[in-house]
């Protein structure tokens, strides 16, 4: 039987390979990335206790649940779920990130399950929860991408994906503002590769699954950044299956 292609665009995986080892610096090349990571989560908690109607008060909310995250790096995202209670599995690119995935959580005593590969090597389903942040726009064949992620995922599970909008201000923001002084490494996004919510949407619906929620990501003066209505630069959206 032929081999499924690779959603995986070697010179992404390398890119981010290289910025394995200064990944958990939250002054390092990742630095964004740990200033992100708390508003992902308050809105990851609100979409679990939602779709399950759970406890919002409970410590371990995914506890007997399973939880991938693709396109994980070096695991900023995989540890707090695991302390959620998840049976977790990591999937990246970059075997650079997975063996510095692997060597912090057995630091933190987490049991974590780190796998290098794109999504199409994943040879199994069943996920109650499956996430991939800011990934999409550096896959080869974002289509094939979403597809191989609802693959994976529960019939009752929950999906969770964040990325770039492409609009002028996400231009200016990302690339012209946060590459060029530093605040995000050089290299990191082509604007052309970035998503509409609109065409995020659309791939999801032709994978099976339907859209309950977009909330955008956005930079307060007052309060770093923050979820609101404004999706000009970034945005999170939750799906489930269809029915």
């Amino acid at each position: 039987m032929a081999s499924k292609a690779t959603t995986i665009n070697p010179d992404e995986a390398a890119h981010f390979g290289k910025l394995a080892a200064d990944w958990w610096n939250p002054q390092g090349s990742s630095a964004m990335l740990h200033r992100l990571n708390p508003v992902r989560l308050g809105y990851i908690r609100a979409a679990i206790n939602a779709h399950w109607h759970g406890d919002e008060h409970a410590m371990r909310p995914l506890s007997g649940k399973r939880a991938l995250d693709v396109g994980c790096g070096a695991g900023l995202l995989c540890e707090p779920l695991a302390r959620l209670g998840a049976r977790v599995t990591g999937l990246d690119a970059a075997p650079e990130n997975i063996a510095a995935a692997r060597s912090h959580a057995t630091r933190q005593g987490l049991a974590i399950d780190y796998r290098t590969g794109g999504i199409e090597t994943l040879d199994e389903g069943g996920f109650d929860l499956v996430t991939s942040m800011e990934v999409i726009e550096h896959v080869a064949d974002p289509q094939s991408f979403v597809d191989g992620l609802a693959r994976a995922l529960a019939p009752d599970g929950l999906m969770i994906l964040s990325t770039p909008n492409r609009t002028v201000l996400s231009r200016l923001a990302l690339i012209t503002l946060g590459e060029g002084l530093g605040q995000i490494p050089r290299g990191t996004h082509d604007w052309n590769k970035f998503l509409t919510p609109q065409e995020l949407g659309d791939m999801l619906a032709k994978a099976g699954l339907e859209v309950t929620d977009v909330t955008g990501l956005s930079v307060s003066p007052a309060r770093g950044f923050i979820l609101s209505d404004n999706m000009a630069v970034n945005y999170l959206m939750r799906a489930r299956r269809k029915g």
